[in-house]
């Protein structure tokens, strides 16, 4: 599975949450090298062994894992040569009665636990290693019985103590007066008496040691310098002894080193096992059905690392179509939506139960393939688009029918045509290979182009336009808007404003980009008006301007009749209609004496032929002839002068 993938799904903090519910080491190393499978069969497997393990610590007792401490460096140990010592022998004793313990609860599960129990199953008790091993120690110390020889050893060593201290309390008696503490200590592990330094002659013995003060000198009397003598080798040949006993005691552990290698890693499954249990039950988890079918059907899904406070995702996508664009807000939960279903779809293949409700189905792939967030590096000077079409090229080289592609924010990055055109195209191959497509976008081209492609299909993040407060929740069939305008309007931005940016964005996909940005002008009369003083004409043909860019999409471009003054967005010109719409939808606009054709769908009404000219002016004779025209001119200035449309003056907002 692709490691930039996993990464940018945070797949490796949903291994680190598993690890922290994990008791031992092994446990934990399991989990924290824990990698989604594509086998089918195998995920069904671990699925069925986590609901067992949920089961278990849902209605049963704590289950008795050992902790397998010191266990890691005995194993390493086993068999170099190595001497145990009784440490050591101690952590086996209570690994090997902690394995005890666990094959005695799984036996009792094998009913309600099957495949969890068969593990246990597979366990050694191990029962003449751990009986030898307490024979021969006891609270971290090799014991009297572990042989005869240092059983004997050590009764000498009992006898001499005995002697060396009745010594010591009698020469205690007798120099009392010269001692600097009326107690004996010891240097070097041998016995001495503090004696005053004025006094050091009046006791016979090698003076092993002297105070910091050098008030106190360290005596060890010669009465006693034979038994300390024999005493040190009594110890001597009892620790040869001691070591032959952990010598044998090694052997005997090594002779059982395939066995504690398998209860070790059992142990370690089990902990895994248990820690994946534990998680799903911090998150309500369950398990689902799983398909080769690319079918993703989820109701109330959580992302994992969002816990309860992510409004449930219902998402379904493989049956009827196979590709679904999602759209919405800024901040709707678009991006939150995908990572979701990639993060979750990573979780199912490594065997993890997931936080949805019962009865959801996901699919198994063989590939992940993510496009989230712009990959921007300083480092390699890489622009957000450019590490987009790196991410996308990478993508294509893998995408298959087993493959499930994330794309978040599609066209983003450059030029809005040609990457909604990139993106199309893009969307048409994965299409053609048969993958799997989630991806989510801002652009009406891409909505537009999946609600009319087979196999494609568009989806919303549900908002709320009376509180601007996204809801989170996805709606699949529909397509959904940006909400850009509404947002702006409740922040304050001038209606005028976000009218003419209405206008724009309508007349987009059919007008020439010239004619759309160039703002009709205004009367000389206006200049000197403030915004709330324009004129009740001025304002009657803005807001059908405004009207006319917000049907441009829904209703045809309307019919003009001879005489009507019109405007020509990319002439910056008006003109009058002396030729009504032939069967192409041409219209005749005679301007500056000039008779010229252009689509309807470039003209503008600006005053209407019953507003312009008298009810008994001729039309035909003004249109056919240059007298008239220069008659129709002097007639009608003072009306199309007060009328005309001009720039507004600069600082007019």
């Amino acid at each position: 599975m692709n490691e930039t993938t996993m990464q940018r799904l945070e797949y490796d903090r949903i291994k680190t949450r598993v690890s922290e519910c994990a008791f031992s080491y092994l446990g934990k190393r399991h989990a924290a090298s824990m990698q989604p499978i594509t086998d089918i069969r195998t995920i069904k497997i671990r699925l069925d062994e986590a609901m067992e393990a949920l089961q278990l610590i849902r209605h049963g007792a704590s289950v008795p894992i050992p902790s397998l401490e010191g266990m890691e460096h005995i194993l390493h140990l086993l068999g170099i040569g190595y001497l145990f010592s009784e440490r050591d022998f101690s952590h086996i004793a209570q690994f090997i009665r902690s394995c005890v313990q666990l094959i005695k609860y799984m036996g009792s599960k094998s009913n309600t636990a099957p495949s969890v129990s068969a593990y246990a199953s597979s366990m050694y008790d191990m029962e003449p290693l751990l009986s030898e091993i307490e024979r021969c120690i006891y609270s971290g110390k090799v014991t009297d019985t572990a042989s005869k020889e240092l059983a004997k050893i050590r009764k000498k060593i009992a006898v001499t103590e005995e002697r060396i201290k009745r010594k010591l309390d009698s020469l205690t008696s007798r120099h009392r007066s010269i001692m600097q503490e009326h107690m004996t200590s010891q240097r070097g592990g041998r016995y001495v008496l503090p004696i005053k330094k004025e006094f050091r002659k009046q006791v016979k013995g090698n003076v092993l040691d002297e105070s910091g003060s050098g008030q106190t000198v360290y005596i060890e009397p010669a009465e006693i310098v034979s038994l300390q003598y024999d005493q040190s080798a009594n110890i001597a040949e009892e620790a040869k002894e001691a070591m032959k006993v952990l010598g044998d005691l090694t052997a005997l552990a090594e002779s059982y080193s395939r066995e504690l290698s398998i209860n070790t890693e059992t142990v370690g499954i089990l902990d895994f096992l248990l820690a994946k249990a534990k998680y799903a039950m911090t998150m309500d988890a369950v398990p689902v059905e799983l398909n080769l079918d690319g079918i993703i059907d989820i109701r109330g899904a959580r992302h994992p690392l969002m816990e309860k406070s992510m409004v449930p995702l219902d998402f379904s996508i493989g049956e009827g179509y196979s590709s679904l664009i999602i759209t919405g807000p800024n901040t709707g939960g678009k991006t939150m939506a995908l990572k979701s279903v990639g993060l979750l779809t990573l979780m199912v293949q490594s065997g993890l139960l997931v936080p949805v409700s019962e009865g959801s189905r996901m699919a198994v792939f063989e590939n992940i393939e993510v496009d989230i967030g712009d990959g921007q590096s300083i480092e390699h000077a890489l622009s957000t688009f450019s590490a987009h079409i790196r991410n996308m090229i990478g993508i294509l080289e893998t995408a298959s029918n087993s493959t499930l592609i994330l794309i978040d924010e599609m066209a983003s990055g450059t030029d809005p045509g040609e990457g909604v055109g990139l993106s199309i195209a893009l969307l048409e191959e994965f299409h053609r290979r048969q993958a799997t497509v989630v991806a989510t976008t801002h652009f009406s081209e891409i909505k537009h182009f999946a609600e009319n492609t087979p196999g494609f299909q568009n989806a919303r993040m549900e908002f709320d336009t009376e509180t601007l407060q996204p809801l989170y929740r996805l709606r699949i069939g529909e397509a959904g808007e940006s909400y850009a305008y509404a947002i702006a309007l409740k922040l304050g931005m001038w209606n005028r404003i976000i009218e003419r940016s209405q206008a724009i964005s309508a007349g987009r996909t059919s007008q020439n980009t010239q004619e759309l940005f160039v703002v009709p002008p205004a009367s000389k009369d206006e200049k000197h008006k403030t915004t709330s003083e324009l004129s009740p004409k001025r304002a009657s043909l803005k807001h059908t301007a405004t009207k006319q860019g917000k049907q441009k999409h829904t209703a045809e471009p309307m019919s003009f009749a001879l005489g009507d003054s019109v405007y020509v967005g990319y002439l910056n010109q008006t003109g009058i209609v002396y030729k009504t719409e032939d069967e192409r939808g041409n219209v005749g606009v005679l301007i500056q004496g000039e008779k010229l054709s252009m689509n309807k769908k470039r003209l503008v009404l600006h005053i209407a032929a019953t507003e312009l000219y008298p009810d008994d002016y001729d039309l035909d004779i003004v249109l056919e002839t240059k007298e008239n025209r220069k008659k129709r001119k002097l007639m009608g200035r003072k009306h199309i002068e007060g009328l005309m449309i001009e720039s507004p003056p600069e600082n007019e907002m």
